[in-house]
């Protein structure tokens, strides 16, 4: 096991509140190791929406790896990646990506059980993402590989029928595939997420939404790990757009020499 991908498993056994910061770029992943934090990841979203493609698959693999192969270059702290639905059709083609982040060193990934049909986002059946899980944990150990696979629940976010039981139900199955992690993102309310938490025995993931509970709350709940989502990258392009605008208002660059 590299010490990358050792140090990453570690944080997730820890006491303390593992604070996940999603970042775009390699300046933006430098300046999150400047502030000391323990690890970074790459938001899809954001830097889809850095390279000018909508969220969902939409940016090229292969321009996605340009930008995690100079993220993994300039930082020294583990990296993980996100690889939406894993931008591949089967289950050969997602190995055959997450391969090449094994190779550039990438302690882990998050693979979400949503799928894109038509113009909507569906959960995909259980049973079926799960083994696509059990496909490349067996693939990996076969090659005497190793990657922290964080299997991101969309129940969430999709609002799915009874939500909670269909959660609780979706975490048993994803564990005995041999998921490393739970990502819930959209979760929020605390007894909603004490609920998530007793499903399973892996490490659970929330991330950072509007009425999400404190971070002594999260910890007390039994939450492990907690990431940024695209909201990072969303703050500052805002910022982007009212220095542009205070410019272009007061005919001079006061507001970006201040």
């Amino acid at each position: 096991m590299s010490s990358s991908l050792q140090q990453f498993r570690q944080l997730h056994q820890s006491p303390d509140l593992f604070i996940l910061p999603n970042i775009w770029d390699a300046k933006s992943a430098l300046q999150i190791q400047y502030e000391n934090y323990p690890a970074v990841a790459t938001s899809s979203a954001a830097v889809a929406n850095g390279l000018g493609y909508e969220d969902g698959e939409a940016m090229p693999f292969d321009e996605y790896l340009l930008i995690i192969r100079r993220i993994i270059a300039t930082v020294q702290i583990p990296v993980t990646v996100d690889l939406e639905m894993g931008y591949g059709k089967t289950d050969e083609a997602v190995y055959a990506n997450i391969s090449k982040l094994v190779d550039l060193g990438i302690a882990g990934i998050n693979i979400e059980d949503s799928m894109i049909s038509g113009s909507a986002r569906v959960v995909q059946d259980a049973q079926a993402f799960a083994k696509r899980i059990a496909y490349i944990k067996n693939k990996l150990a076969a090659d005497g590989r190793d990657i922290f696979i964080n299997a991101r629940c969309d129940t969430y976010l999709l609002k799915v029928a009874d939500t909670k039981s269909a959660t609780a139900e979706r975490l048993r199955v994803y564990e005995a595939a041999g998921a490393d992690g739970i990502f819930l993102p959209f979760i929020s309310k605390a007894a909603d997420i004490s609920e998530a938490v007793k499903s399973t025995t892996l490490p659970v993931n929330v991330m950072c939404v509007p009425g999400l509970p404190d971070f002594d709350s999260l910890q007390k709940l039994g939450v492990k790990r907690i990431s940024m989502g695209p909201f990072l990258f969303n703050k500052v392009y805002e910022q982007v757009g009212l220095l542009a605008g205070s410019v272009r208002q007061a005919k001079d660059f006061g507001a970006l020499l201040s």
